[in-house]
Formats: C-alpha cells, sequence, structure tokens
C-alpha cells in the first residue's frame, strides 16, 4: 500500500513539474546510495527531486520525513548521476515535493532548494 502511495504521489508530482515547465530527465534512479525519485531540467540546471506523500499529518508533516541521513545518501547518489550525465547545468539543485492527500484532497508543496 505504501508503494501504491508514493507511486501515485510520483505521478502527481511528475504532472505538477511539467505544469511549471520543466523536462523530466529521469524517475526513481537506483544506485548502491538509495534512488532518486525525479531528476529533471530546469532553466539550464538540474534539479534532483524527493517526493514525500503522506495521507495524514498524524506523522508529522511529509518534508519532515527528509532526514539527514536521506539527504546524504541523495547527495551520493547525484553524484553518481553526474558523472554517468556529459551533459553540463548551469546550476543543481534538490528539492523536495510534500504531497498530503486527506478527505479527497490534494495539497502539493514544492519545496525549491531544500538542501
Amino acid at each position: 500500500m505504501n508503494q501504491e502511495l508514493g507511486k501515485a504521489g510520483e505521478d502527481l508530482a511528475v504532472k505538477f513539474l511539467r505544469g511549471k515547465g520543466y523536462t523530466v530527465l529521469k524517475r526513481n534512479y537506483r544506485t548502491a546510495y538509495g534512488e532518486i525519485d525525479i531528476i529533471c531540467e530546469f532553466s539550464g540546471g538540474l534539479v534532483l527531486v524527493e517526493v514525500k506523500t503522506r495521507r495524514s499529518q498524524r506523522f508529522g508533516l511529509p518534508q519532515e520525513a527528509v532526514t539527514p541521513v536521506k539527504i546524504s545518501h541523495l547527495k551520493k547518489a547525484a553524484y553518481l548521476f553526474l558523472e554517468s550525465y556529459s551533459k553540463p547545468f548551469r546550476f543543481v539543485r534538490f528539492d523536495v515535493i510534500a504531497i498530503t492527500l486527506v478527505n479527497g484532497e490534494t495539497r502539493i508543496e514544492h519545496i525549491e532548494s531544500a538542501f
């Protein structure tokens, strides 16, 4: 059930990002350090996006689940992606998209340069 929720959240995030003019390069980029949910290009820069989706705030806000350990792993995974990708970027940024799905209402918060 958590995987279904995560996939639904990532699908919403991709639609949201494309609506803002982002070009999605990869989804679910897996490395030994973990997975980067969405990798995009925007304004000549590389944007690596962590998506957190929740059905309630009982355990806190979705973005609060992006822990220091998770951030460390995302940075290492991003380095591996950059080593394998030949195109230069003007900047590299880490964003978080926090999605809350409660009572049929969807709330999306895009936190740019989250860490």
